[in-house]
């Protein structure tokens, strides 16, 4: 009976990590007898010789499951016109028709267009410093009557966090000193915008006159740049209290030769809300089956050797990035989240940007300079771009102390409690690891405090050096591991010896306790 009655959430846990039912078929559950799970038998993770080893066993000894149609109660959220023409989210379990307040959405329509579609508690509960106001705003939206709730995935709730609640006053009081009605959150980072577009500009200009090596290394490092600060925050809509500024700098993703659409759905919605999450965070997974980065994922021998074959692989994560938005664009899902509510402009932007960046890095210098000096200054700039994303990005949760492999509190939250049990402010600083201090926070756009960045997404980066300090006091007081080093040299160090670990890491099955959003999604 318990397995049945979570059948719905099985079905509609698989649309977090991007399935999504076709319209007017009926979706499936599998009806196994409760002696399967008496029995002392596991299924693991697909695609791995023990798990096949396993399911085999259990089809040769037990009758074949049988299909039972199953329609949520009000229909199917995603397929049903009724509800699909709406752009509805759901908010602590009551649903809300989004249509009548996105243009006016103080944030832009482009943030709100995340929670379309979704659950949006941890979006929504992250990212707005006054809750009660915000959430005062949020229920004069349309409530939907007879909406199946239970067919949406349920998500974290940060506000059921005493840790991420105290933080957070102390930080409005301290920090903002009640200035955050007014905007003072996203504002700061002017100069440093300044210093990084200033600086792009300069590097571009040497590379149009000049294009060789050097000038390709120097534009690859504002590449770099930019991806780690003004489109990072702006995408989190953090850089400006405007709206149309936050958009511009989140734009400047796809001139480097990324995607602001497809970032914004694969960092915020899948790795911010679910951290470390084997099922869930998209920074967990993609990297599959090349690279190995949690115990909970397929082992192959192969990444035994994954510490250092994985720095032929980062110089062209660019590369990989484009295909993987083309491939996203296509299927409109990334690895860890569908693009329910993307609008048709901000699909054009993923084919737009890709036009203006291959125009920049090589149309431009071939009619300046012809193909061979292109060809050098443009691999130059991938490989550039690429090593120094990878080195920053890399490290900031997969260090043994962020990672569930060791006995200890980040292990406890990873493996012991499921996704909805967990205390997500806890979550936020057990599985992210900080490095270096106010220069590095200059160059990162606050990546090296990734901390206090997982804790307060929409805030300007250059409040971060100031906030950490709440944090890791609060986190003292409570005994929660605060993960830091001093250097980025120090952490770069943990994370090769970490990955060298993890490949050679035996396998480990999530707990199938309550049904855990993880296994079902696996199932």
């Amino acid at each position: 009976r318990a397995i049945a009655s979570d059948s719905m959430k099985l079905s509609s846990q698989t649309r977090a990590n991007g399935a999504r039912p076709r319209a007017k078929e009926p979706t499936y559950r599998l009806a196994f007898r409760p002696a399967a799970l008496n029995a002392g038998r596991s299924i693991t993770a697909p695609g791995t010789q023990r798990g096949a080893c396993i399911i085999t066993n259990v089809l040769a000894e037990r009758p074949a499951p049988q299909l039972q149609p199953s329609t949520p109660q009000g229909g199917d959220p995603w397929a049903d016109e009724k509800w699909s023409k709406l752009k509805w989210t759901v908010y602590r379990g009551t649903a809300y028709d989004l249509t009548p307040y996105i243009a006016r959405h103080p944030g832009g329509s482009w943030l709100i267009n995340l929670a379309i579609g979704r659950d949006c508690t941890a979006l929504f509960e992250s990212y707005h410093l006054r809750p009660k106001i915000a959430i005062s705003h949020l229920k004069r939206l349309p409530v939907l009557a007879d909406f199946p709730i239970d067919a949406v995935p349920r998500s974290p709730a940060p506000n059921d966090s005493e840790f991420y609640n105290t933080v957070r006053e102390r930080v409005r009081s301290e920090v903002f000193k009640g200035e955050d009605a007014k905007g003072a959150h996203r504002s700061g980072s002017e100069g440093a915008a300044l210093a990084v577009i200033s600086y792009s500009v300069l590097a571009y200009v040497l590379y149009a006159l000049d294009t060789n090596v050097f000038t390709g290394v120097l534009l690859g490092l504002a590449g770099a740049w930019i991806g780690l600060t003004i489109q990072h925050c702006g995408n989190h809509g953090a850089m400006s209290t405007k709206p149309w500024v936050n958009n511009l700098m989140g734009l400047t993703d796809d001139l480097t030769g990324g995607s602001s659409l497809m970032w914004r759905y694969h960092h915020q919605v899948s790795h911010h809300i679910h951290c470390n999450d084997d099922a869930f965070d998209e920074d967990v997974m993609n990297a599959t089956p090349f690279l190995r980065f949690d115990p909970r994922q397929p082992k192959f021998d192969y990444h035994k050797w994954q510490h250092l074959y994985m720095w032929a692989i980062f110089p062209f994560l660019n590369l990989i990035f484009q295909f993987g938005d083309l491939k996203g664009l296509v299927e409109n899902k990334t690895v860890g989240a569908t693009l329910y509510g993307a609008s048709p402009l901000e699909k054009a932007t993923v084919v737009l940007g890709k036009l203006a960046h291959y125009s920049l890095l090589w149309v431009i210098p071939i009619m300046l300079h012809g193909g061979a000096a292109t060809c050098t200054g443009a691999v130059a700039y991938m490989l550039t771009h690429s090593i120094v994303l990878a080195a920053t990005f890399a490290v900031s949760h997969n260090v043994p102390e962020a990672k569930p492999m060791d006995p200890g509190q980040t292990q406890d939250s990873l493996y012991k409690q499921g996704t909805l049990e967990r205390d997500w402010g806890i979550q936020q600083v057990l599985t992210s690891a900080n490095w270096g201090g106010v220069i590095g926070n200059f160059f990162t756009g606050g990546l090296n405090l990734q901390i206090e960045h997982h804790l307060f997404p929409a805030i300007s980066f250059m409040h971060y050096p100031a906030i950490s300090k709440i944090v890791r006091d609060e986190a003292q007081k409570r005994g929660v591991l605060y993960n830091e080093y001093d250097t980025l040299w120090e952490i770069l160090g943990r994370f090769q010896l970490y990955m060298r670990e993890v490949g050679s890491a035996p396998f480990v099955e999530m707990s199938k306790r309550d049904m855990s959003p993880a296994m079902m999604a696996r199932l």
